[in-house]
This record gives structure tokens, sequence and C-alpha cells, in this order.
């Protein structure tokens, strides 16, 4: 049986590899860069080579997908376009839920925490129509990762991308699915997703290593019993002198027992003995970062963020915030109950629950809980580092290491205390020595619709003009009278390459990593050190890169990049619905009882 299953292997490897097309590479003003897939919106940047026709997806034959796509396949450079268009309809709502047994005000989507599981797969164009039926707020919704590929209009991202969506009105966003894995969706206005605006989505796809069963989405996220609408002017106004509060509770997939263990309830979930489970799990929090394993089982990591990675094996992993893995569970144990574990790490959480938990039960277990004397197998909590050198993508892709990166390119990270014009003492974060404040009735989109480049010092805009140019930045943290915090970097509208991420000031004398680097959408800055990333001028628009702790952005931790501005507006199809939905918003906000307190972000 064996010997079968190897040569099956070795047949389908090798039709593979006969069949799948190749990353090709152009040279523009001397540099290599990906040659690109057809940027119209009609056509299918598809291959007319076929695979064998047997390598189709399935349990033992994940990394198969059809029509001339598998996970070999390089998605910046080629994806399918299936024409099917999937549809969902998101209502936010003020409601009272108490998702641990205390009850809270919630900004619900379509009633429920986390929102609903938005799954398409991988060519498949998505429509969702957001509706803002809260009475006092607006919103916005941003998919969290997704490349927006000449999509730029689509981002959700309030004060950059569009204008809030006001109380009462509705939008709807439709973009094709160009990378396939695993993400989340969340308000971008202000702090509100700490607040309950999240959900979670799924592109279904190929995958580096096979597996039985699919366990769906996994979020993880501390939780404020006080809503961030109190809790953010509070920290804001310096009110926390020691950093923001600590988080009253964990919740793992939208529950949790209480921190006293006296209301709400385990999030439980099944496995079957002798099957391998795909576990998504994705770190939805406001603040806190964590290490999680599942007792008497190993995780095979096959993802990072959305980029397949070559599979590693770990009993713990680190998760920050935004970022996802997807792993793979062996159910290779005794039938019974085990504790999974999510460890706020000391340095970059400040949540008192040490050990939050979840059940995984076998299917036919009979006890009701794993032993008590589990609760504490937990690790060491002082670990706030992504494991870079074990994300190593599948499809490989190298950076040009024949470049010098200036002083220009480098982004410094600060922390200061200043005074406001009514003479109010304000907590900032700084990247580039600015705190950015987006203009909500006038995002970035607009100016550029304007040919307006007057853009104000408080939008903190780097321009990136020349197309499918490497962009490289060195984002450093510097000494400030905070103490020093890792930061989760997020770059909206790019997968960008991970070049090198450490302790100290980086002063190009430092060995990076330019050999199929890791690649993702966030990645940690260690505090008092620095992360080095690169990305392809290719997609125009604007781009907001940001700290994903909501209290740092809220004060200001961003900057955009405005790429290839000239493009915009032949590139992007807005249309008068775009333009709509500013309308409605300065109408409403002329007479709101809230006013922009914050970033905006």
């Amino acid at each position: 049986m064996l010997l079968f299953l190897s040569l099956i292997s070795l047949l389908l490897s090798q039709a593979l590899a006969a069949y799948l097309p190749k990353v090709e590479l152009i040279r523009i003003d001397n540099h290599l860069v990906r040659r690109q897939a057809s940027t119209t919106s009609t056509s299918s940047a598809t291959t007319t080579k076929k695979p064998d026709s047997q390598c189709t997806n399935g349990p033992l034959t994940r990394q198969c997908w059809g029509n001339g796509f598998s996970i070999a396949t390089n998605y910046d450079n080629t994806w399918p376009n299936t024409g099917k268009v999937v549809q969902y309809h998101l209502e936010v709502t003020n409601t009272t839920m108490a998702l641990d047994g205390v009850s809270r005000v919630v900004y619900a989507i379509n009633g429920q925490y986390p929102g609903p599981t938005i799954r398409a797969s991988w060519g498949d164009t998505l429509q969702i129509t957001v509706k803002n039926s809260l009475t006092t707020n607006g919103t916005s919704m941003h998919w969290h990762g997704l490349r927006q590929w000449h999509s730029n209009h689509m981002d959700g991202t309030n004060g950059v991308t569009e204008c809030p969506l006001a109380p009462g009105q509705s939008r709807t966003y439709t973009f094709l699915c160009t990378q396939f894995g695993t993400t989340w969706y969340h308000s971008h206005y202000s702090d509100q997703y700490s607040d309950g605006v999240v959900g979670t989505m799924i592109i279904d796809g190929p995958a580096t290593s096979n597996y039985d069963i699919d366990l769906g989405a996994y979020p993880i996220n501390d939780w404020y019993y006080r809503p961030a609408f109190e809790l953010a002017p509070l920290i804001q106004r310096g009110g926390f002198p020691r950093g923001p509060p600590p988080g009253d509770n964990i919740l793992i997939n939208g529950t949790n027992v209480n921190a006293n263990g006296t209301a709400g309830k385990y999030s439980r979930t099944s496995l079957t003995k002798g099957k391998k489970h795909r576990l998504r799990l994705i770190n939805t929090s406001t603040n806190d970062n964590f290490k999680v394993g599942l007792d008497g089982h190993n995780f095979t990591v096959i993802t990072a963020d959305f980029v397949p990675i070559v599979p590693f094996t770990t009993q713990w992993l680190f998760l920050g915030i935004g970022e996802r893995y997807d792993v793979i569970i062996n159910a290779n144990q005794p039938v019974g109950s085990y504790w999974f574990h999510a460890v706020p790490q000391s340095g970059c959480s400040s949540n008192l629950n040490q050990n939050s938990l979840a059940i995984f039960s076998y299917v036919g277990d009979t006890s009701t809980a794993p032993s008590s004397s589990a609760k504490s197998n937990a690790p060491a909590r002082s670990d706030c580092a992504d494991p870079n050198k074990n994300l190593v993508p599948y499809v490989k892709l190298d950076v040009p290491d024949n470049y010098t990166i200036p002083q220009e390119s480098h982004l410094d990270v600060g922390f200061a205390i200043i005074q406001n014009q009514a003479q109010q003492t304000l907590f900032q974060w700084n990247l580039n020595f600015t705190a950015i404040q987006v203009p909500w009735g006038k995002p970035t989109l607009q100016y550029v619709l304007d040919n307006n480049s007057s853009y104000s010092p408080e939008m903190n805009l780097i321009s990136l003009p020349n197309a499918n140019a490497w962009s490289y930045w060195v984002i450093q943290a510097v000494a400030t009278i905070a103490p020093p915090i890792p930061h989760p970097i997020h770059l909206h509208g790019h997968d960008f390459y991970v070049l090198g991420a450490d302790a100290g000031i980086f002063n190009n004398s430092q060995t990076l990593n330019y050999k199929n680097p890791p690649r993702r959408d966030v990645a940690m800055l260690p505090a008092s050190g620095y992360l080095v990333i690169a990305f392809i001028t290719d997609n125009p628009g604007a781009w907001l890169m940001h700290c994903h702790i909501g209290w740092h952005v809220g004060l200001g931790l961003g900057a955009q990049f405005l790429e290839e501005p000239d493009q915009i507006r032949t590139t992007l199809a807005i249309g008068q619905d775009w333009k709509q939905e500013c309308a409605q918003w300065n109408a409403y906000s002329a007479t709101a009882l809230y006013t922009e307190q914050d970033s905006g972000l």
C-alpha cells in the first residue's frame, strides 16, 4: 500500500511539473520584476496548459486545484477567473451580548459575534453589501490581507479609499479573489472593530499538505468589558500612563468562560480519530499577541497569512495581531478531550488571563472536559517574534540584492506626548515623525480623482509614482519615553517580503535574506529593533501601512503609500455609488453627535 501511494505521489508531482505555469521575470528599469497578469477586469489570467485529468483537489491531492492552477501557481502573477459571483449581506447593529457570561454593548454583524464567515473559491468574485444600522456611528469594512488587485476603492479604509458609511446607508463591495487561504474582515473606523465589527473569511484553494477535514476559521482575541469608544479617549489623554489597560478576557472562536470561571462556556471542537484536520488560526485582537498550542498534538503549519509555505511542525506557534496561520492537526492520540491554549505573551500583551483555554474532543469521547491538571501546560510568556526562519514560501521568489536602502527609506516608529490647540495633553504614536490622521470626508482617492496633490502633513502620505519598481523600507523602533513594545505592522494591497527583523539599529551592515524570504501582509517589528520589507509597485492605489494594535493606530501609528497615482484614474472603476457614499457621509457628519477625535483609522 505504501509503495502504491508513493508511486501515485511521484506520478502526480511529475504531472504537476509538466503542466504548471512557470514564473516569468521581466527587466524594467534595471530591476527584475514579475510579469503581471492581465489588467483588464473581463479577461481571465489563465494558462492554456492543463494539468493531468485526475489532478483535482481532494484529501490526498490538496496541492491540486484544476484548469492549470495548483499550489505551484504564483498568485501574484496568475489566477483563475471562474465568472462566479458569491453574494453576502452584512448589517452592523448595536446590541447587547454576553459572550463569556458578562453582558456588554456589542456592535454585531448580522446579530452575531464574530460576524458570519464569508466563503468563496479562488477566482470567484465576491459581492458583499454592508449596511450601517448603527445610529450614532459611521463604519467601514476592510477585507484584511486581500490584495484588491486594481480595486483599491474596495479596500474599505475610510479616510484613505472611501468615506465612512453613514448611519442607515449601504454599500456593495465587489472584488475578485486573486488569492486563497484564510483571513478576516473588520471595521477601519477608529477602534470600532474592538467593539465587535469583525468576521472571518475563507477563500478555498490548494494547500501544501494533505488533510481530510476542514475545521474552518478559528479567531482568537482579547475582550474588554468596557467599550472601545469609552477606553480610546482615556488612552489618548493619558488616562492609563503605563499603557493600555489589560483586557478582561480572551475569546476563542467567540466564547470563553469568564476570568472567574463563574459564567460563559469553553469553545468546543470535534476531532475524528485517524483523520487530519485543517484549522485556520486568526488573531483578531485589539492589543494582545499569543502563543497557541493543543495538548498532545503538534501543528503542521502550511500557510502564513495568505502565502502557502513549505510545511513545518511545531508544538507552539506565535500568533501576532492580524496574522493568520493554517495548521493541520493529526488526530493520532487516544480518544479523549484536550486543552487548546492561547497564551498572551509578556512584552506584547497586557491581558491578565495567563492561559485562555478551549476544548478539542475526539468523536466518541464521553468526558465533559480534559483533566484540570493540564490547564497549566503552556509555554513561557516572553516570545513576541515571528518564526521567520520557518516561513519558507512554497513558490520561490527572490528579491534583488544589489540595492542599498537609503536613509529616506527609513521610517522611524516613536512615541510622543503633545498638547493640542485646546491645551489638552495627548499621547501619540508616530511613524516617520508623524501621527497620521485621515480626513473622513475627503479620502485620499478623492484627492487623486481631483488631481489635487495638496495633501496635508497629517495624512502621512508617501508617493511611489513609478510602476513595477522595487520598494524597500526599514521600519525602525527608536528610543522613546514609553517602554519598548513590538508592533504588528500590516500593509494593505500587497504581500510584502520580510528581508529581516531583529533588535538594534539597522545600518545596512546587517545580513538580510533576499533568497525566497517570507512573504506576508503582517510582520512583527521587534521592540527596540527593526523590520526590513520590500514590495513591487504593481497595484495602483492608496495603501495604508499601520500597526495593528488598535490603540496604536488610533493614536497615529500609520502611513499611506500612494502608488502609481497617474494610473489610478484609468485603472480603478470608481462609480457613482462611491461618490454618493461621500456625499451621504458629509451630509450626516455636519450634525453628527460624535466627531473624529483620533486618527480615524
